[in-house]
């Protein structure tokens, strides 16, 4: 039976100044291999190889395989093709309310997936998750170790949400979510508050959070009693929705911003793969249905 784990004398996989591709340097974990060709988090990979849906050289792979340049990976029974993970895209989606973050969902909902462009090879990795009532921007990649750099704690990478609250807001209640409130799985905090339109017992605020735990932006402010009527991302690191993208709308994320994601959580930049004529057409005509239809009864008026 081939050897899965290969090393060189020194006993260490040879690094690379140059990025590495999908079938990679010698001695690497398999779920590494599999989470940078764009199939999901190492995590995900980790569920798949005990699923048994990854074979190396013919067999069944197993938790804690290496593999190496000259081994031959499958997923589902499809060879991991050479070089799957040598090119990166990146788009980003306006989420509207009332679509899940999963790709399958047993209850029927829409989710965010079935909008996106299809990928051959590989898929779109989401870079975090919005709740069902959440709505607002999206990052989606094909390159695990990316999307694994952008939402793991220690990346520190700011989200900001623009939050419509109910309630009786305090100076001392803002202070308090600034300082830290200790929720049912550890502490949280915002790391700003700015205070935005309203008035009454309804006012919006843009608050910054360094972390992605689940319903985390609404739980600190039931904490102090309030209600969150309405919550939206508006931005992750250092890219906004630009205010062309409606709900339900992607749009392919240009070279300079997708260079500031791997900026921000110091990975050397893969080359950029750029969407086709077809996806670049397919994505302008969502733009231009709404200005069509505008167009038409102004038209017509």
């Amino acid at each position: 039976m081939p050897d899965k784990t290969t090393r060189h004398a020194s006993g260490s996989p040879p690094r690379s100044s140059k990025t590495e591709a999908a079938l990679p340097v010698a001695g690497e974990k398999l779920q590494k291999v599999l989470a940078r060709a764009g199939f999901g988090s190492r995590r995900e990979m980790e569920r798949w190889i005990e699923a048994r849906r990854i074979t190396v050289n013919g067999k069944a792979a197993t938790l804690g395989d290496r593999v190496g340049d000259r081994d031959r990976i499958s997923v589902d029974g499809r060879p991991l093709a050479t070089g799957a993970a040598e090119e990166v895209r990146c788009i980003l989606y306006h989420k509207p309310t009332g679509e899940i973050c999963s790709r399958d969902d047993p209850e029927g909902r829409p989710t965010v997936f079935r909008r996106l462009p299809p990928l051959k090879p590989g898929r779109w990795i989401s870079v975090g998750r919005l709740d069902f009532n959440t709505s607002g921007l999206l990052i989606f990649t094909t390159d695990g170790e990316l999307a694994n750099g952008l939402m793991h704690p220690s990346s520190q990478v700011e989200r900001e949400y623009m939050v419509r609250v109910m309630g009786d807001v305090k100076p001392e209640m803002l202070q308090s979510m600034l300082e830290g409130v200790r929720l049912d799985d550890g502490v949280a905090r915002f790391t700003d508050i700015q205070e935005g339109e309203g008035d009454g017992i309804n006012r919006w605020y843009y608050v910054v959070l360094m972390e992605g735990r689940n319903r985390e932006v609404r739980r600190l402010w039931e904490s102090q009693g309030l209600t969150v009527s309405r919550l939206k991302r508006v931005r992750y690191g250092n890219v906004f929705i630009p205010s062309r993208v409606k709900q339900g709308q992607w749009q392919e994320m240009d070279e300079a911003d997708i260079k500031s994601l791997y900026r921000l959580v110091d990975l050397p930049t893969k080359k950029i793969k750029r969407a086709t004529a077809r996806e670049r057409d397919v994505m302008e005509r969502q733009f231009g249905k709404r200005t069509g239809r505008g167009a038409a009864r102004k038209g017509g008026r």
